[in-house]
């Protein structure tokens, strides 16, 4: 037995049972036995550390070379007064011109940029592009920056160790190789999926929406059975992405049995109108095929009116195929949703179909169901149904959104939600709300709000217009919102690359 474990023994048992050994070789004045097993203890322990011998650490590999050239240096400034809060909600929008541009960031503004993308999920896509491969390193050795690996390109070099690497690094690895060669991504992930722990399954299975195909679909089926919850609804909300699946059968088997075309008479005459019958209880089959079983009082109170029952439907209606419905009626897309819905379901119906055109990414009914006066009161799903559009339809039906907004509210919800930047019949749209609104004394709040949702999306086109109001009116946040469309065009100005050849990439 050690001299250290000699003390220890002491200490457990007690120095009047068990006395500890003099240290000879240091006096002590303390002749109590208590005090004089606690001094020798710390002089132990002092000596222990004392002598510890060193480890060896494994050399850290250097950062892999750039390929990208660095912003200017205005605009490296710039970042930093970003990161530092000056108008830190433009900073999405510096990161994505950048990218657009082909730069990347100052090396010295990685870690606090990394840091910002930690509480930020919505701007790390815009990191990964534009961290170059020294951000990609910088996530191999700080665990709260790893989330770069999972969004960065310059990631598959980095982890090439599918075997050992961690949860994100090997979700890196994954994406990467689905969007090369998703066979083999699919192939790599069932040599060990049943191993694999049910978080980490959920995690591997979500790269599957890139590449995503028919041949992953026996994959995805037998996924429905897994163990893990959050596995079984990835995997249902992935097989819903593909129209031509069994499971896609299914949902349109449940979804044509609950609604159907009949005549009726509607505003004294008789016309086609869509009849709904709202499913009659949540079986096994529904529960596997990832509908939610939204048990009485699970919603919201904003939304505690629509009912289980009519959840179920919407659920139902947002997975099915939206071929199904024109198929089946003979009508289009425009046609099938000017259909009148029969009781009071047509919120439901539509906000269903909204969800099945965002997901199935289907232009011509999202086009329907923006314009054609469509039952959704969900702001944010009209919103996201912009996406689906064409570009150069987006603008225009924007503005037609902002128009017909029921209320204040309503409109800010929609606002929140428009993809930025606000160009065109959109930004007409939005001016000549400020303008109408300024006359109501009552309206301070409402245009506090829409200044701040304006001073992030509007472009600097826009400021000489808001100078004028700004000036007729004198209310702070019109001048504030003119301040921002002025600090937004330096912004974009000091990130514009200069005429002629590229320059060659800098380091720093």
């Amino acid at each position: 037995m050690s001299v250290w474990e000699e003390h220890v023994t002491a200490a457990l048992l007690g120095t009047q049972r068990k006395a500890a050994p003099k240290l000879e070789e240091v006096p002590l004045a303390e002749e109590d036995a208590a005090a004089r097993l606690l001094d020798q203890a710390g002089l132990l322990a002092v000596q222990r550390r004392a002598g510890r011998r060193p480890g060896k650490a494994e050399a850290v590999a250097p950062a892999p070379a750039e390929t990208l050239p660095v912003v200017p240096s205005a605009a490296g400034r710039r970042l930093e007064r970003l990161l530092g809060g000056d108008r830190a909600r433009l900073l999405p929008e510096w990161l994505g011109e950048a990218a657009a541009h082909g730069y990347r960031v100052p090396a010295r503004s990685l870690p606090d940029l990394l840091d910002k993308g930690r509480g930020d999920r919505s701007i790390r896509p815009f990191i990964a592009r534009t961290a170059g491969q020294r951000g990609a390193w910088l996530a191999l050795q700080n665990p709260d920056w790893a989330y770069l690996l999972t969004e960065s390109e310059a990631s598959v070099e980095a982890v090439a160790d599918w075997e050992g690497g961690t949860r994100a690094q090997r979700v890196a690895y994954l994406t990467a190789l689905r969007l090369n060669d998703p066979a083999a991504a699919r192939e790599k992930l069932l040599e060990r999926w049943s191993g694999e722990a049910a978080p980490d399954r959920a995690a591997f299975l979500a790269t599957f929406e890139h590449g995503l195909s028919e041949a992953d679909e026996e994959f995805l089926e037998r996924s429905l059975d897994d163990r893990g919850k959050d596995v079984r609804q990835h995997a249902a909300d992935l097989l819903a992405r593909l129209p031509r699946s069994a499971y896609a059968r299914r949902m349109a088997e449940r979804a044509h049995r609950l609604l159907r075309l009949e005549k009726r008479t509607v505003r004294a005459r008789r016309r086609h109108c869509l009849v709904v019958d709202l499913p009659g209880e949540h079986d096994d089959a529904m529960a596997r095929d990832g509908i939610p079983f939204h048990p009485p009082g699970s919603f919201s109170p904003s939304a505690a009116r629509i009912g289980v029952r009519a959840a179920w439907l919407r659920e139902i209606l947002a997975r099915t195929p939206l071929d199904s419905w024109t198929g089946a009626f003979g009508l289009t897309p425009g046609e099938v949703v000017a259909l009148p819905v029969a009781g009071d379901l047509a919120r439901d119906v539509h906000l269903g179909w909204s969800r099945a055109a965002l997901r199935q990414g289907a232009a011509g009914w999202a086009r329907s169901l923006v314009g054609h006066g469509a039952v959704v009161e969900e702001a944010e799903a009209l919103a996201d149904l912009l996406e689906v559009l064409p570009e150069d339809e987006r603008d225009a039906a924007a503005a037609g959104l902002i128009r017909a907004a029921e209320d204040h509210a309503h409109l800010l919800r929609l606002l929140a939600r428009l993809p930025s930047p606000w160009t065109g019949p959109m930004a007409e749209a939005v001016l000549s709300m400020l303008e109408s609104v300024m006359k109501d004394p009552d309206s301070t709040r409402f245009v506090a709000q829409l200044c701040r949702l304006a001073d992030e999306r509007l472009t600097s086109e826009a400021a000489p217009r808001l100078q004028a109001l700004a000036e007729r009116h004198g209310k702070w946040p019109l001048v504030e919102l003119a301040e921002t469309l002025r600090f937004r065009r330096d912004m974009l100005q000091e990130l514009a690359p200069p005429p002629g050849p590229p320059a060659a990439p800098q380091t720093t």
